[in-house]
């Protein structure tokens, strides 16, 4: 039989590589999800290139991630891993939906994340994109404010056919409910200033500096 000092030394040194490994990506998902907010801020500036720079950062620190829970399984599905893997999916979404704008988006596969991880970070481009059609009323550009409108409701139509238990989805159904409810104010925003554009317009078919007059020529 094993000796109490071999299966306590086996114990010590495989907790320590297993910790190592844990170090190991929590620090580099923290460098991810810092190099995504980082690529969604410069996308909001229009500094694309910088935003592309960002995401390549966030790329290279998530591979470090994969290479340490690759040493150590178990540490694939801790929660650090999946919020840096959603972080990422959320900044290369709204890369593509705000800057490449050519319909394609990365897919999970394709950006070596867990499909769940993918449609949480799916969810909160909405809020990003609820920005950037607030920017554009602020511009008055109208239109591009209703095309952005509706790329949000395109994500919400396909996040609610995903009806999977919380535990398979990482809490879709509740991110999924924020989005709608974002789209939804979103939608009352734009509404009231395209009202409000009409109204101006008309007033100012309309002399009102004086009582009984008709539109000014």
């Amino acid at each position: 039989m094993t000796s109490l000092d071999d299966i306590g030394e086996h114990a010590r040194t495989e907790l320590e590589t297993l910790h190592r490994a844990r170090e190991d990506a929590y620090t580099a998902s923290r460098r991810v999800i810092r190099a995504a907010a980082n690529a969604i801020r410069a996308v909001h500036r229009h500094e694309d290139d910088t935003g592309r720079t960002l995401l390549d950062e966030a790329a290279a620190s998530l591979d470090v991630v994969r290479r340490a829970t690759a040493r150590r399984s178990q540490l694939a599905g801790a929660g650090f891993v999946l919020d840096a893997q959603k972080e990422y999916a959320e900044a290369r979404l709204v890369y593509a939906l705000l800057v490449t704008v050519d319909g394609t988006l990365p897919d999970p596969t394709e950006l070596g994340i867990e499909t769940a991880a993918w449609l949480n970070g799916l969810a909160e481009t909405v809020g990003e994109l609820r920005r950037r059609m607030l920017d554009l009323l602020r511009a008055g550009d109208h239109v591009g404010a209703e095309r952005t409108l509706a790329l949000m409701e395109d994500v919400i139509a396909l996040l609610v056919t995903i009806d999977f238990p919380d535990a398979v989805t990482g809490g879709l159904r509740r991110s999924t409910d924020i989005a709608r409810s974002i789209t939804e104010r979103s939608r009352g925003d734009l509404t009231t200033a395209l009202q409000l554009d009409r109204l101006h317009r008309v007033l100012e078919r309309y002399d009102l500096t004086g009582p009984g007059e008709g539109p000014t020529a």
